[in-house]
Formats: C-alpha cells, sequence, structure tokens
C-alpha cells in the first residue's frame, strides 16, 4: 500500500508513521519529494492488516491500496475471456453474439408461448421472462411464481430455448435452478450478498445486473461473491443507473463494457429495455452495444406491448424484435462477431 504525508511533515512524525507500518507487519520505504513524503509500505494486502487505519494520524493525508480488492474477476487473473456455456451448448462470451429475449413477466401459457416461438424465430438463443417480479410497489404483479417457471419449462421444450429469469430470495435458490439455465440477480438484490452465495452454490450460470446506484468498484466486487463461492459462470449485466435525468427511466451507461472488457474476463451483456425505459430507444442501444463489444442483448418482447402486466412503455413487440434482428446484421458484422 502507498501511505501519502502531509506536506511538509516533520522528521519526528514521519518516523512514527514508519514505526506504526512496521507494527503492522509490512516492510516500510520512504521516499522523499521536494514537498510531498510518500511512504511504500510492501506486504501482501489480502493477508496483512488493512492500512487504511493509518489515516487516524493526523500527518497521513491518504492510503491507497495498490492490489484491486477483487481478486478472481480481475482479467490479470484469466487474461484471456471466459466462455460461459449456457445449458452446456449456447457459448456466451465467445465470437457469437447472443440475444436474450423475452417478455418481463410470464403472464400466462398463450402469452409465453407465443413470444418464445417468435423470438427464436428472428434468432434468439435464450429465452428471458420473470416469474417472480421485485416490484416497487406491494400492489403490482409480483409474477406467477412456480407456475412461472413450469410454464418457462415448457416454452424451453417446446422451441429449445434456453431459460434465464430472476432469482428474488435465497429460499427459492433450489428452485429456481431446478427450471432456468441463468439465474439472473436484479438490481435491487446487486449487494444482497446472502442471496449471491445461495445463487453461485446453485452451480447455475450468475447474470449479475448493476445496482441503481453502484459504482463498478462494488458491481465488480459483488460479482467477486459469485466466484470466490465456487461458480465460475459469472456474467455481468448493465441495465442503465439512476441519474438525475427524467427523459429516460434509467442511464445506459455503455461506456461499461469497455471497462469491464479492461477490468474482467467475464462475459458482460447490455439490458436496453430498462436501461432506457422506452421501447423507441431501444434499437438505437442495442446498435452503440454491439459496436462497443457486448457480449450479448437482454432484451424485453411481448406479442401485446400495450396489455403487458408489467413495464409495457419499454417492450418491442414481436415485429418490432424481428426488424430489430435484422437491423443488427451489420453492426455484428463490423464489431467482427457473428
Amino acid at each position: 500500500m502507498i501511505v501519502v504525508l502531509k506536506p511538509n511533515t516533520p522528521e519526528g512524525d514521519i518516523t512514527a508513521v514508519v514505526e506504526e507500518i512496521k507494527r503492522l507487519n509490512y516492510e516500510p520505504r520512504v521516499l522523499r519529494g521536494v514537498e510531498l513524503t510518500v511512504i511504500a509500505a510492501i506486504g501482501d494486502e489480502r493477508t496483512h492488516s488493512n492500512l487504511e487505519t493509518l489515516t487516524v494520524f493526523p500527518q497521513v493525508d491518504r492510503v491507497m491500496p495498490v492490489q484491486s480488492r477483487y481478486k478472481l474477476v480481475k482479467r490479470q487473473v484469466h487474461p484471456s475471456n471466459s466462455v460461459i456455456q449456457v445449458d452446456g451448448r449456447i457459448p456466451l462470451g465467445g465470437k457469437k453474439l447472443q440475444v436474450m429475449a423475452g417478455p418481463c413477466s410470464v403472464e400466462s401459457e398463450k402469452q409465453l408461448l407465443s413470444t418464445a416461438h417468435a423470438v427464436k424465430k428472428a434468432g434468439a438463443t435464450i429465452l428471458r421472462g420473470g416469474a417472480f417480479k421485485p416490484r416497487t410497489s406491494p400492489y403490482e404483479f409480483q409474477g406467477l411464481g412456480e407456475q412461472g417457471l413450469k410454464l418457462l419449462a415448457k416454452a424451453k421444450r417446446e422451441t429449445g430455448l434456453a431459460i434465464i429469469t430472476e432469482l428474488l430470495s435465497e429460499q427459492h435458490a433450489d428452485l429456481v435452478a431446478e427450471y432456468a439455465d441463468v439465474l439472473q440477480i436484479g438490481t435491487r438484490n446487486a449487494q444482497n450478498f446472502q442471496l449471491l452465495i445461495a445463487a453461485a452454490k446453485t452451480g447455475k450460470p450468475v447474470l449479475l445486473k448493476r445496482g441503481l446506484s453502484m459504482r463498478i468498484e462494488e458491481w465488480l466486487l459483488a460479482g467477486e461473491y459469485v466466484i470466490a463461492n465456487g461458480n465460475p459462470n459469472l456474467i455481468f449485466c448493465e441495465r442503465g443507473i439512476r441519474t438525475f435525468e427524467t427523459y429516460t427511466r434509467n442511464t445506459l451507461d455503455l461506456a461499461a463494457i469497455p471497462i469491464i472488457k479492461q477490468e474482467s474476463h467475464c462475459p458482460i451483456v447490455i439490458d436496453p429495455s430498462q436501461g432506457a425505459g422506452r421501447a423507441d430507444l431501444v434499437v438505437a442501444m442495442c446498435k452503440g452495444a454491439v459496436a462497443m463489444g457486448a457480449d450479448a442483448l437482454l432484451i424485453e418482447v411481448h406479442p401485446n406491448p400495450a396489455e403487458a402486466w408489467s413495464d409495457g412503455a419499454q417492450q418491442l413487440s414481436l415485429d418490432g424484435f424481428a426488424k430489430l434482428m435484422e437491423t443488427l446484421n451489420p453492426f455484428i458484422a463490423a464489431a467482427g462477431r457473428e
């Protein structure tokens, strides 16, 4: 770690900090500048005491870690891109861009099956659909629960599409994993660490959405919980963050794509439906996401968005989704993907 002292710190005060660093089992190296003095504290930050407590010394300006707090999601640990096998047959993170599509909520057998057949025909490989729904109001539709999971399973049998659905509770981890090929952890639960551990222990791929106000480091650290609990199948998903802007539901941070690619070996998915909250912006957001290197898209699609039980304004119609997939072809090719 690096300990930066305040300008013109007296020699006696420097010595006091050096002695404390030694007591904490680090080896101090003092670097003196014209005004500032910096102390490099050599030692493994993962096994030694945290030197951030040195800020209690009035002569210490700040303490900066050299090693990152996340270890297993880092690209340095795994220089090549991780490719997650969804349902043992769909590679996510490789050359092929995958598209996950389906309704925000599973509402009925007719609604789900018509959507599943349509999105498969247009080129999607994974069916999304919420069986358990986290809603801001307790009076809004909360999902069909296990009945919704059974409808997703029927859609998989009929179409061959893999299934992604949201996990809301530790108690439901085994139940949802029985039906789903990917467990989605939503924005409200992005730092629900016990839920992340429960999802990891199912062994199923975990798609971790970014929290509404989550910094990227916090997002990476949340992902660390999944891999640290024995599950290497981690997928990040940018779905927009809360800002002062009201023109869109959220602000979709496409800069997260190259940042995650630099920092981590894990695939990154973009959810433009939640990101914008407006169906008329989804196409543009998808183009940008593909061009910037996203590994997959997560798109909400409904047979009749005007009658959707949740978030109808951001869901594409079946025809709209088919047109989107055709529109994306040149962007996919330009990005060097299939």
